[in-house]
């Protein structure tokens, strides 16, 4: 496989599956604001900037807005050009690199991504958002975020194609579970007081709904609500397919695939850095990331996720630049 089809094949996979995530986080946010009274300025920015920061995108976002309240973030992280991580951008990213490789992927799948990019620039979409409100749009964008993984699942061969696809897509998944999870542990909880309160398991059933984990989680856990209960089946859980530790065992798998090196060894740097980070979710629990400290094992986990993506595009993505005058230079010596 060109290195370039594996590249777009993987920014294909991870801009839609960012696209859903992003959906699912404001939609429940939107949400949570119900379960609060009395909100002003100063509550709503407390309520938001967390939301920015888990993107990325503290700086870009207040370049463009003066303060972070629901319309202000909703409109960024949902419709802005200018930002290239919002829903719109990221479809039409994915779009792009769909576009580019149509001959690798099926029919069934370009349309449904190219129905979604058509649906989001048209007049549609606006009515959808201003007359049946937030929650149909992110529905509609859930829906076909659903619908692509399906045709993904249904209408690709399990080839290197598909590998790439999912390798994109379970780091992207894996990298917004930490993001979602830093959010609430470290940021959104007011004050030590609210512990175990009512606006405490509020915030802890939005989580879980952000990650379609609500129903899984007390399949599992059949008491209330408990913090450390959910951080362990967010983290931990090897069958639950939005947990940090079942996407790097599927992350893990695919590279394993690609290389077709066996399971339990390595053939290269990717295959060993992500060896390392799933042994120590193995062999880990919830009460080692609480004594490490919630936020400074999630923070490092989201390094070690981007290690392993940078490493797996200069092993087979990176094209190293020709220099032309020594590749005149090695055919003149190989005529002479």
């Amino acid at each position: 496989m060109l290195s370039r089809v594996a590249d777009s094949l993987y920014w294909l996979a991870r801009y839609t599956e960012r696209a859903d995530n992003l959906a699912r986080l404001v939609e429940v946010n939107l949400q949570l604001l119900l379960d609060f009274k009395d909100l002003d300025n100063d509550k709503l920015k407390e309520h938001w900037d967390p939301v920015i920061r888990s993107t990325g995108d503290e700086e870009r976002f207040y370049e463009l807005y003066d303060e972070a309240n629901s319309q202000t973030v909703t409109d960024f992280l949902t419709f802005n050009r200018e930002n290239p991580n919002s829903v719109i951008g990221c479809i039409s990213a994915a779009r792009e690199n769909a576009r580019m490789i149509r001959d690798q992927i099926s029919s069934e799948l370009w349309e449904t991504l190219n129905n979604l990019y058509l649906f989001l620039k048209s007049n549609d979409a606006k009515h959808i958002w201003e007359h049946s409100g937030a929650y149909e749009f992110y529905d509609h964008i859930k829906d076909h975020s659903l619908r692509f993984q399906g045709l993904v699942a249904a209408t690709l061969p399990r080839d290197e194609c598909y590998d790439f696809m999912q390798f994109g897509r379970f780091i992207e998944r894996a990298d917004k579970t930490t993001r979602m999870l830093d959010i609430k542990y470290h940021i959104l909880l007011p004050s030590p007081s609210d512990v175990g309160g009512a606006v405490d398991t509020a915030q802890w059933v939005a989580l879980l709904r952000a990650a379609s984990a609500y129903d899984a989680y007390h399949a599992q856990y059949l008491a209330n609500i408990d913090p450390a209960n959910v951080a362990e089946f967010l983290i931990f859980s090897d069958t639950f397919p939005r947990s940090i530790r079942y996407c790097v065992t599927q992350i893990n798998a695919r590279l394993h695939n690609i290389s077709g090196c066996p399971w339990g060894s390595y053939s290269n740097e990717p295959e060993k850095l992500c060896g390392k980070l799933m042994s120590d979710l193995i062999y880990s629990n919830v009460q080692d990331v609480i004594g490490f400290g919630m936020h400074e094992w999630l923070d490092q986990c989201q390094e070690r996720l981007n290690e392993i993506s940078q490493a797996t595009y200069q092993t087979y993505m990176f094209q190293k630049p020709i220099d032309l005058a020594e590749e005149i230079q090695q055919q003149q010596q190989q005529q002479q």
